[in-house]
């Protein structure tokens, strides 16, 4: 048996392949399946099987895709009423791979439809186990993401119950030795603390993970609840893509409409004042001169994220990058999370009608008072970080929302942890307040205001 793990740096995604005797199954696959694919190739074997350890919400899989491009079994929990063809695989249920044999596991929790898989040598004897978003290294998953999405809407406090249940009653009876393959590391908005390791054993999880440790159902309930990352708008949307199965990947993308690079005030003014543009160059560009209702969310690994955080579902926009290369990246990037389909035009640019002055932070250390300050970290990071007193806290995936909020009876600076991020606040408020005096961005300088 061999299992190779495949990593999705940017969306801190694993899927997985499982080779036994010419054959593979896939769990968990990303968006494009061209990888998988390769691997088959490389070792002269088949794919025969797809297995999905619930719909995911963080990004779009390619089951559907596999399955009508090389007829691979689907195999998903009948908890999750799939409409796509496709074999349900339950507790008691196992495929036969090759010499080696995968059994599956109900593990609710993350949601109400998870299940993880269980790798059983020809010995007989439990390898590996693939634990999908159930549980993690160093952690375990978020409860709170199928209130109001999917074909089953369970409340966040029972599926914590269910949580406590999977992870003592199911994975923690499984031996020691067994590997721990997760859906997701460091950087997923799916858990609020995980590992930056990307595989761990049973063993290891049960003396280091702090949802593992001997507590109350109430207790574990409670810590589970508390402080959990925000919930992106592209998060719903997603568990029902996955649900009714994706597009093909390449298809999709190349539908996507494409123009030469926009020059000329002429060509800026053909385009609807009432899209937002996705401005992807680096900030020091984007200030000197942008399209008017532009937002700076920059080239940078996070770009899905905070895409599918500040735009809806529902929301059309142009995407702009500052060269080719770039762009069909990003058009790839943005159907990771399914929007590709909002795109109503993508080009590259340099022409602005607009700029955005630089801000001398000297201004800002002799007299704080004279500004507002808008500060738009997570509410965990406000909590762990006073930077200034005097500020207005509004998160960044709430800014469009509540920009409204924020006085424009003095200039207006922006802050976030390190200066991503308030490029883009920044940009957001410039296009949304007209009347306030000025709208600065304070960048990586805040890092001078840190204690």
């Amino acid at each position: 048996m061999e299992i190779k793990q495949f990593e999705d740096k940017n969306l801190a995604h694993f899927s997985y392949a499982i080779l036994s005797n010419g054959e593979i199954a896939l769990i968990d696959p990303a968006r494009d399946p061209q990888p998988y694919y390769d691997f088959a190739k490389q070792h002269q074997a088949k794919i025969i099987a797809v297995i999905e350890t619930h719909p995911h919400a963080d990004f779009v899989s390619s089951h559907l895709e596999i399955h009508n491009t090389i007829g691979a079994t689907i195999y998903v929990s009948k908890l999750l009423s799939a409409d796509y063809i496709h074999q349900t695989f339950d507790e008691g249920d196992a495929i036969v791979l090759g010499h080696i044999t995968l059994k599956s596991i109900n593990t609710p929790g993350h949601s109400p439809d998870s299940i993880s898989i269980v790798a059983i040598d020809e010995y007989g004897k439990e390898q590996a186990v693939f634990t999908g978003d159930t549980l993690f290294i160093g952690d375990c998953g978020r409860p709170d993401l199928r209130e109001q999405a999917g074909a089953i809407t369970v409340e966040r406090a029972e599926l914590a119950k269910q949580m406590y249940h999977s992870l003592r009653d199911k994975l923690m009876t499984l031996p020691d030795h067994v590997l721990v393959y997760p859906a997701h590391g460091a950087g997923s908005l799916c858990g609020k603390g995980l590992s930056d390791q990307k595989i761990s054993t049973i063993g290891a999880e049960k003396i280091s993970n702090w949802s593992l440790q001997n507590k109350s159902e109430a207790d574990f309930v409670a810590e589970l609840l508390i402080d959990q990352p925000f919930i992106p708008k592209y998060f719903p949307f997603d568990v029902e893509i996955n649900k009714k199965g994706a597009e093909a990947f390449l298809e999709s993308i190349t539908k996507v409409e494409r123009r030469e690079p926009v020059t000329c005030k002429g060509c800026a003014n053909s385009l609807n004042p009432e899209i937002i543009i996705i401005d992807t160059r680096p900030q020091d560009k984007f200030k000197k001169a942008h399209l008017k209702n532009a937002f700076n969310l920059m080239y940078d690994s996070k770009f899905e994220t905070w895409l599918g955080s500040i735009v809806s579902p529902d929301e059309k926009f142009y995407l702009l990058a500052e060269n080719e290369t770039i762009l069909n990246e990003l058009i790839a990037r943005t159907a990771k999370i399914g929007y590709e389909k909002q795109i109503v035009l993508a080009f590259t640019s340099d022409f602005g009608n607009t700029e955005m002055e630089y801000f001398d932070n000297k201004q800002l250390l002799d007299n704080a008072k004279a500004f507002t300050i808008v500060d738009i970290r997570n509410q965990s990071e406000v909590n762990a970080q006073t930077i200034f007193t005097d500020r207005i806290h509004i998160p960044l995936h709430e800014l469009r929302e509540r920009v409204n909020e924020i006085p424009v009876d003095k200039p207006i600076v922006v802050h976030c942890a390190g200066g991503y991020r308030s490029a883009a606040g920044s940009s957001i408020i410039k296009s949304k307040l007209n009347k306030a005096p000025q709208i600065f961005d304070l960048g990586e300088a805040v890092k001078t205001f840190q204690r």
